[in-house]
């Protein structure tokens, strides 16, 4: 009897996913590990560090010319990470699925017949064209951007609001690389002492 993992069958096409799961579990336990107060105090790091991006993001986006602002926040909350290269990979994903799954869902949106039908080929387009890609992260950007596209009430045609969301993701994305960068080269002070330190 084997006994490996149930997965689902996608993911046994790279076995290296399966090793970055456990090592991402093993990396969450540690956090889990530590005392109370380090983990509050990388909490509000994360936290302050996701707020300044969110507020960076959202305050011009107006003069910019992005109507629907919130879209920039959301973005810039969602790619911050603590570690600059993980920041670049969200960012990352969160711009191709919001462009695969946005061109997919006006395609869908011109379509005639069954709307729902569409709407669900959509998803599964956008998805395998992550895939296809090789960005498989960005497969669930490209899902929500084509269901935005598609279910989400709007005044504009779908190719509008697809425009509109792109720049608006594209905007919050830049903002976040930016304010991670930067947190990165301020200067480190640490605010609480190692054990056994004075």
């Amino acid at each position: 009897m084997d006994s490996k993992p149930s997965c689902a069958p996608a993911d046994h096409f790279s076995p290296e996913r399966l090793r970055l799961r456990e090592l991402r579990g093993a990396l969450t336990a540690l956090r889990k590990e530590l005392p109370l107060l380090r983990r509050v105090a990388a909490g509000a790091h994360h936290g302050a560090i996701s707020a300044c991006a969110a507020l960076c993001a959202y305050l011009p986006a107006r003069a910019l010319g992005l109507q629907e602002s919130f879209w920039c926040a959301i973005t810039a909350v969602s790619v911050v990470q603590t570690e600059f290269q993980a920041t670049e990979t969200t960012a990352r994903d969160q711009f191709i699925g919001a462009a695969v799954g946005g061109s997919i869902g006006v395609g869908a949106a011109f379509l005639p017949g069954p709307h729902l039908l569409f709407y669900s080929a959509a998803i599964i387009l956008s998805m395998l064209t992550c895939w296809a890609f090789n960005v498989p992260s960005a497969s669930r950007l490209a899902g929500t951007t084509a269901t935005i596209i598609l279910l989400v009430p709007h005044t504009g045609s779908p190719e509008r609001m697809f425009g509109s969301r792109l720049s608006e993701v594209g905007w919050g994305v830049c903002v976040a690389i930016a304010v991670v960068w930067l947190a990165g080269r301020l200067p480190a002070r640490r605010a609480l002492p190692l054990e056994g330190k004075p």
